[in-house]
């Protein structure tokens, strides 16, 4: 069995995937700065099975030292900026870790002589749609904030390292990610908290954007299926093919909750909003046999009961 390196391995999806790679039996050793966004309580079911190193991406020297001491077959680079508000409000920390971070991988990944470099990438590197189309793998970068611009840069680097160099990149391009663990500030956990404590919930313009939504188990599942069966430098779009309008994502959690419509409230759009996603995840199903098992009727039940039932981890981690 190979040795994985996971960065960014205690963040919401990083550590549903490094759970998943416990299961399965991989050696693991993660690297994760532990931002606001980072809690090593994600990972408590699998202490005593990875190594875990408190590390930032940009300092060269320790993750170069990681390196050394581990010696990873596979490295799977999750670690990232990844809040489009707060990108819009002060870019540099994306720059840093997205862009900088990457490329300090990719270089210590070089000399390493790494077998497999996964690289994560998002469905926002694509820009956004009208109502009609779909994003191939094929698509035009066409990137809209600050936070997806330094995800394309990142995306780019990964795949210029496998032409320039040969590197064995694979990237992965994921749709919105949602479930347990997801730190309360992204859409889905901020609507469950806030309706929970009877406060208004905030909903960009009229609430029109499209996200097409991808249980977290089933991206984790996905980046394994790349790991063990994916070609190096191919791209990987990742979708589950369901398409929510953000209002009918928020009337939905109000009804599990027994909420009233009435906390909804239409607040000034995000600036630079993207419209819609939508990804074209053929060539994953096609080439892999990767597909989403997790619909999003059930997804969003097992997601709001999770956040009931994890209340108090919430509160350590923000005031709604």
């Amino acid at each position: 069995m190979r040795k994985l390196l996971a960065t960014g391995g205690a963040g919401f999806i990083g550590s549903e995937f490094v759970r998943q790679g416990v299961e399965r039996g991989y050696e693991i050793a993660v690297i994760d700065k532990l931002s606001y966004a980072g809690d090593t309580e994600r990972l408590k079911n699998a202490e005593g099975k990875i190594t875990f190193y408190k590390i930032d991406v940009t300092d060269r020297e320790s993750v170069g030292e990681v390196f050394r001491k581990e010696k990873p077959d596979i490295v799977v680079h999750w670690a990232a900026e990844s809040h489009v508000d707060r990108s819009i409000q002060d870019a540099s920390p994306f720059l840093d870790t997205n862009i900088k971070g990457t490329q300090a991988l990719l270089d210590i990944a070089r000399q390493h002589e790494i077998k497999g470099f996964i690289n994560i990438s998002t469905d926002e590197v694509y820009g956004d749609l009208e109502e009609e189309g779909q994003f191939y793998e094929t698509t035009p970068l066409n990137p809209s904030s600050p936070y997806s611009v330094s995800k394309a840069s990142a995306d780019m680097l990964g795949r210029a390292y496998h032409r320039t160099y040969g590197l064995p990149v694979i990237t992965i391009r994921p749709s919105n990610n949602y479930g347990p663990w997801q730190y309360p500030e992204k859409l889905i956990p901020v609507v469950i908290l806030k309706a929970l404590n009877n406060q208004k919930v905030p909903v960009y313009a009229k609430g029109e954007n499209v996200r097409e939504w991808l249980f977290v188990s089933d991206c984790a599942e996905a980046v394994f299926e790349a790991v063990e069966k994916g070609r190096a430098g191919e791209i990987y779009n990742v979708g589950s093919g369901e398409e929510k309008r953000n209002i009918d994502v928020v009337k939905t959690i109000l009804k599990i909750l027994g909420k009233t419509e009435d906390l909804i409230e239409f607040v000034k759009d995000r600036l630079g909003h993207d419209f819609r996603y939508s990804l074209n995840s053929d060539r994953i199903r096609r080439e892999i046999g990767w597909k989403p098992k997790v619909q999003f009727s059930e997804g969003i039940e097992k997601t709001v009961k999770w956040y009931l039932d994890n209340v108090e981890w919430v509160k350590r981690k923000i005031y709604v």
